[in-house]
């Protein structure tokens, strides 16, 4: 469904992203994984259309959209749930969530909340609440749910389990491979990788900007170089 190919971006003179390519097939979970710094945020920004490349291409769905205005490719149906949340805490839940159908999805509105809400039934008993006085794992789950509400062709999650405690995380890699079960391919952005290998098809590791490591996540899972640069071991 992507396809990215010799991609570089950055920042006025400061290239960030090196010759970066990847692909992402319908119904998977990919994880790009990496620390802090390298660049996995830029390669985010580029994809939704927030930062404009300098080199290379994205493709999705046979159409290239690197480049392209962030309205169009959100209409095409890449969708990004940024780091952070980006909620609007003075308005409720349920409002957050409409927002989420502004540009997409709007005609199926209603049945796209109540699917969200039975991925996420805690929020069921939220709606009306300020989206600001939830728990960082609500409000997580808040920022998933208005990426749904957008039907979205691909969820692209960017560092989905930060600030969560233990337990959340745990709960929070689990509902996202209960959306993957659906059939939607997910983007994981993460700096978890024991998490994100465990539930993903595949994998790419980001160092400096440019892929170090890549292939199918139960590999990975077993490659000693990860081990020993991420896990310690």
């Amino acid at each position: 469904m992507i396809s990215i190919k010799g991609l570089s971006a950055g920042y006025g003179f400061v290239n960030v992203l090196r010759d970066i390519s990847l692909e992402v097939g319908a119904g998977e979970i990919v994880a790009v994984l990496g620390s802090n710094g390298v660049g996995k945020t830029t390669l985010n920004n580029t994809m939704s259309g927030l930062i404009v490349p300098t080199d290379g291409e994205i493709i999705f769905e046979d159409k290239v959209i690197s480049g392209r205005p962030p309205a169009d490719i959100v209409d095409m149906g890449l969708i990004h749930v940024p780091e952070g949340r980006k909620l609007f805490p003075n308005l409720t839940v349920k409002d957050n969530l409409e927002l989420g159908s502004y540009r997409r999805g709007k005609a199926n509105r209603a049945a796209n909340l109540e699917m969200a809400l039975d991925i996420f039934p805690r929020l069921r008993g939220r709606l009306t609440q300020s989206a600001g006085t939830l728990s960082g794992g609500e409000q997580q789950m808040v920022a998933i749910s208005r990426g749904l509400m957008s039907e979205p062709r691909v969820l692209l999650l960017d560092e989905p389990s930060l600030g969560l405690s233990p337990l959340l995380v745990e709960q929070m890699f689990t509902l996202i491979k209960k959306i993957n079960d659906t059939g939607l391919a997910v983007i994981l952005v993460e700096q978890n990788v024991i998490q994100s290998l465990a539930i993903a098809d595949r994998a790419y590791v980001i160092e400096q900007g440019s892929v170090a490591i890549s292939g199918p996540a139960a590999e990975l899972r077993e490659n000693t170089d990860l081990k020993k640069s991420y896990l310690g071991l």
